[in-house]
């Protein structure tokens, strides 16, 4: 059951909130009217109403020049975005392979009688959306919840309740640098070895990771933060949301490509060595939260 100090789930939930034009017309704007931002127009509309509203789709192509069908086609081939209202928070239960044999069916059973729902469903207040996906890219670390952008590995049924509780009284507004179930990795360039880690630069209260970057006719410098699971950045140019962008080794020069584009977006993947065994892949395109980590 939810923690007594929490809102009970399961309370009627009011009306969907209507879509201002205005609203949606000041997104649109803010990315110049251009379709080549349509990703990142959708992605801002969702975060604003937890889902992608019809109305707001139809603002979106008229303004932008795309057809209604592109519009819908990609609304429809990204699994992050939803026609259908989401809940403030969004759990996610990995049932990979590597995670269902540790333990995860039980894990995503007890989310279902924590909610009382069952995966792909709201709870009646609006509070919680319930999802489970074949892998999340952290298979050493299973099982692995994923809450509001946030990983938590090796996850037991027991965790559930402290979990849901965490997510409805505020953890993932705590500073994130101090967060225990954020880990730090440390990652090296794949082709010449080099480490990439600036233990002078700190992001989240770690060292960041320190890579070179060529959007267009612009290069600079780029780093990240070290916490799997953070998105903190630090760049010496603004790279636009939807942008994608290359990604150097600031010592040899050469890019770090992955073989593979990414699942969510078609990008590219960029590829880092983790020192100790493994890589880690993120994806190339500005806004896109893909990552996986493979530890050996």
């Amino acid at each position: 059951m939810i923690p007594d100090n929490a809102r009970a789930v399961g309370q009627p939930m009011v009306d969907d909130e209507p879509v201002d034009p205005e609203d949606v017309l000041r997104i649109v704007e803010k990315h110049d009217e251009n379709r080549a931002a349509l990703l990142a127009i959708l992605g801002d509309i969702q975060d604003r109403y937890r889902y992608l509203p019809q109305d707001a789709l139809r603002i979106v192509a008229q303004r932008t020049g795309c057809s209604l069908v592109d519009v819908y086609s990609a609304a429809t081939f990204y699994r992050s975005f939803s026609l259908t209202p989401k809940g403030k928070h969004q759990v996610c239960v990995c049932l990979g392979t590597a995670c269902h044999v540790r333990g995860a069916p039980r894990v995503a059973e007890e989310f279902e009688r924590q909610l009382g729902v069952k995966g792909g469903e709201t709870t009646p207040d609006g509070e919680f959306t319930l999802d489970t996906m074949n892998c999340l890219g952290a298979c050493a670390l299973g099982p692995v919840v994923v809450i509001d952008g946030r990983y938590f590995s090796k996850v037991r049924a027991s965790n559930v309740r402290r979990l849901v509780d965490g997510a409805l009284t505020g953890f993932y507004t705590a500073d994130i640098g101090q967060d225990p179930r954020l880990f730090p990795i440390a990652v090296g360039c794949p082709h010449c070895n080099h480490s990439l880690m600036d233990h002078g630069f700190a992001i989240d209260g770690c060292p960041s990771v320190l890579v070179s970057i060529a959007h267009g006719d612009r290069r600079g410098w780029l780093r990240l933060s070290s916490l799997y699971g953070s998105y903190s950045i630090s760049a010496e140019h603004e790279v636009p949301l939807d942008a994608v962008v290359r990604f150097h080794c600031p010592h040899c020069e050469e890019e770090m490509i992955a073989p593979a584009d990414c699942a969510m977006c078609g990008a590219p993947m960029v590829t880092m060595s983790i020192e100790g065994g493994g890589t880690v892949r993120i994806c190339s395109r500005r806004g896109c939260r893909a990552h996986m980590l493979d530890l050996v």
